[in-house]
């Protein structure tokens, strides 16, 4: 098996235009897209439906008024002001998004990277949605589907590489690895293994050297998102991204 990794925004153009017709990739944004899209589906939502851009996603709420809208720009909630539109329903927050406003409900979100990242990689033969919440599902939905390689992609931080996806990605890894006697680790994937290895005793103290741990941290409001984050196994299935939407599949 072989595995390779993609550690930021300066890959999303090559991914567009790689052929992914036999892997498996997993994306993450650990702060916070892809957790929060986990809780969201954890907690009932119909699915996800993941845009890059503002515009977009008021353009589906405009002609689907029953659906939901949310994300972030800069990590705050997108407002009225920045759509011309209306405030969104959630930020980025997994907090945010209780039973009793979502289940049953579809979701359309836009985040800086996050949502980027899931849409260079939608031509994939399998796309996941990988947190550490659902790391166990997503592993069993990988080895499932036999795919003879899979690409992990970290979303980053506007144009960089996010300290807390590469964790995510190495945790996914060393469990990878566990579990096949013949794996081919990429020099990136090697790197990714070898931070989780550093720090999988502590995750909270790790958060401190990633710059999106420290910024929630500072923040009263936001700081509970990071242990929520962290937290795992705590959602038994995985998500896969099928014609543009997040949904729960079986692993």
């Amino acid at each position: 098996m072989k595995i390779d990794l993609t550690f930021g925004p300066a890959d999303f153009p090559t991914l567009r235009n790689r052929d992914l017709s036999a892997s498996c990739c997993v994306v993450y944004d650990v702060f916070r897209a892809t957790t929060t899209m986990t809780m969201a589906i954890a907690n009932g939502a119909a699915g996800v439906i993941p845009v890059s851009d503002i515009e977009h996603a008021v353009e589906l709420g405009r002609k689907n008024p029953a659906w939901l809208l949310a994300g972030e720009r800069n990590g705050f909630p997108i407002t009225r002001e920045q759509s011309a539109y209306r405030d969104f329903d959630f930020g980025n927050s997994p907090r945010e998004f209780h039973p009793e406003k979502v289940t049953g409900k579809t979701i359309v979100t836009t985040t800086t990277n996050g949502t980027r990242a899931l849409n260079s990689v939608a031509h994939a033969s399998l796309t996941l949605v990988g947190s550490f919440l659902n790391l166990r599902a997503t592993l069993n939905a990988h080895l499932n589907s036999k795919k003879p390689e899979i690409v992990i992609v970290c979303s980053g931080t506007f144009e960089d590489v996010a300290y807390e996806d590469v964790l995510g990605a190495g945790a996914l890894i060393s469990r990878i690895v566990a579990s096949q006697s013949n794996c081919h680790l990429s020099d990136s994937a090697q790197i990714a293994l070898q931070i989780f290895e550093l720090n999988a005793s502590d995750l909270m103290q790790a958060a401190s050297f990633a710059t999106n741990g420290r910024k929630l941290l500072s923040i009263p409001s936001l700081r509970e998102d990071v242990a929520v984050c962290l937290q795992t196994d705590t959602v038994d299935y995985p998500l896969a991204m099928v014609n543009g939407v997040v949904v729960k599949i079986a692993s």
